[in-house]
C-alpha cells in the first residue's frame, strides 16, 4: 500500500469514527433536549400580600409550569389605584375584596364573565357564598369567592381579658392610653364604631346623614387613645413589641400569625358584632392566559388549595367548602380547633353568621367611597 493508500484509508476510518461519535452523542444527549421544559409562563396576579407567595402558589407552579409575579396592596382603594395606574394588559388575575369585586364589575370590560359550573358552588359551607353580594351582576359571576375572615377586637391578652375585649369600648379604656392602633383603612375602622353605635340594620355601612355624624363624633372621641397608623407590616410589628395594646380594624388574620411568632396577642368577634372580609378571584379581561388562570382558581377552592389558604404564611384565611373543613381537620387539626373551624365550636364561623353577629362589609351605601376617606385624613390629622 503507497503513501496516498495509507492516507486515503486513515481519513475514511477517522470520518467514520467521528461520524459514530456524533451518532453517540446525540443519542445521549436527545433525551435531555426532548424533555426539556419551556420556559415558565407567567401569571401577572394583583392582589393582597402573601397570595403569590411559595407556600400558596409554588404548588402549581410545578405542576403546571408557570410562574406568578404579584404585585402586592393592602386595602381597597390601593387596589383600584394599582389598576389606574398600570397600562391595560398589565394583570391577568385580580385577588380582591367582594366590595371592590363590585366596582371592577361596574366597570364593564375589565374583568370576564364566568361559568359557576366550573367551580365548586354546591360544596359551600354557607348559603350566601353561592351569591355573594358584588360577585355577580345581571344573574353571571364575575367573580369567585375563595376565603374570609372576621374582624372585631384584637388586642394584648397581658393588658386585656377576653371578657373586657368582648366591646369596642375597650377601645377606650384607661389601660390603652395611648396605646390603641388603627390598621390604616377606614373601612373597617369606621365600619366598628358604626356596630359599636348600633348600626347593625340593615349594615353599619347603610346609614343616614345623623348617624354618619355620630360615627364620626365617636370616632373623634378616640383620639386620645391612639398611638399610630399602621400599614400592613407595622401592624403586625406593633402588636408583636408591644408598642400598641389594642388595634381596631383588624381580626385574626393579623393576631394569628403574630401569636405564632410569639406575641401575646388574640381577638375576639364582640357582642356588638364582627365585620367579614371577603376575597375573591377575577379574571382580567385582557388575559392571554384565561385557561390557566382559571384552572388556578379552580387549584385554590380544591381541598389541598384551602389548607393552603386556611395556613398561609402571611395571613390565615377561612375556608369556604365543606371539602375544604374536612381536608383542614384531616391536615392541621389543632390550627382548625384554634380557628373555630369545627362542628360544634362557639366561635365556628359559619355559626356567628347563622347567630347574625357577622356583618359583611361594604362599601357605603348612603355616603360615597371619598366621604368615608376624607374623614378617615381629617381623623388622623386630628
Amino acid at each position: 500500500m503507497n503513501k496516498t493508500d495509507k492516507s486515503d484509508s486513515y481519513n475514511n476510518n477517522r470520518r467514520k469514527i467521528l461520524k459514530a461519535g456524533a451518532a453517540a452523542g446525540a443519542a445521549v444527549f436527545a433525551p435531555y433536549i426532548r424533555t426539556a421544559k419551556a420556559a415558565p409562563v407567567e401569571i401577572n396576579i394583583l392582589s393582597w400580600y402573601g397570595l403569590g407567595e411559595p407556600d400558596m402558589v409554588a404548588e402549581f407552579e410545578e405542576a403546571n409550569n408557570v410562574k406568578f409575579k404579584p404585585k402586592y396592596y393592602a386595602g381597597g382603594d390601593n387596589m383600584l389605584a394599582a389598576l389606574a395606574q398600570s397600562p391595560p394588559g398589565t394583570f391577568d388575575l385580580i385577588h380582591t375584596d367582594a366590595e371592590y369585586a363590585r366596582i371592577l364589575i361596574e366597570r364593564g370590560d375589565l374583568v370576564d364573565a364566568l361559568d359557576p359550573a366550573d367551580y365548586p358552588f354546591d360544596d359551600m359551607l354557607h348559603e350566601d357564598f353561592t351569591k355573594f353580594p358584588g360577585h355577580w351582576k345581571d344573574g353571571k359571576l364575575y367573580s369567585v369567592i375563595c376565603r374570609y375572615g372576621h374582624l372585631g377586637v384584637s388586642y394584648n391578652t397581658d393588658a386585656l381579658t377576653q371578657a373586657e375585649a368582648m366591646s369596642y369600648n375597650a377601645f377606650w379604656s384607661p389601660k390603652l392610653a395611648g396605646k390603641v392602633g388603627h390598621f390604616d383603612w377606614h373601612l373597617p375602622n369606621l365600619g366598628e364604631i358604626s356596630l359599636l353605635n348600633g348600626n347593625t340594620s340593615p349594615s353599619p355601612f347603610d346609614i343616614d346623614k345623623a348617624a354618619w355624624d355620630k360615627v364620626k363624633e365617636k370616632t373623634l372621641s378616640l383620639k386620645p387613645q391612639v398611638k399610630g397608623y399602621f400599614d400592613y407590616g407595622g401592624t403586625f410589628a406593633s402588636l408583636k413589641n408591644g408598642e400598641i395594646l389594642a388595634c381596631a380594624g383588624i381580626g385574626d388574620w393579623v393576631t394569628a400569625v403574630v401569636a405564632k411568632d410569639g406575641g401575646k396577642v388574640a381577638s375576639v368577634v364582640p357582642d356588638e358584632g364582627g365585620i367579614q372580609w371577603t376575597e375573591s378571584y377575577s379574571i382580567v379581561s385582557s388575559s392571554k392566559k384565561k385557561d390557566l388562570v382559571n384552572k388556578y382558581i379552580q387549584y385554590c377552592l380544591s381541598p389541598e388549595g384551602q389548607v393552603k389558604s386556611a395556613n398561609m404564611a402571611a395571613y390565615p384565611g377561612f375556608v369556604v367548602t365543606q371539602g375544604g373543613e374536612n381536608a383542614l381537620i384531616k391536615a392541621t387539626p389543632d390550627e382548625a380547633k384554634r380557628s373555630g373551624q369545627m362542628p360544634g365550636l362557639a366561635n365556628n364561623p359559619i355559626t356567628l353568621i347563622n347567630e347574625g353577629k357577622i356583618h359583611y362589609r361594604d362599601t357605603p351605601k348612603q355616603q360615597t367611597l371619598e366621604d368615608w376617606n376624607d374623614f378617615w385624613s381629617e381623623y388622623k390629622n386630628a
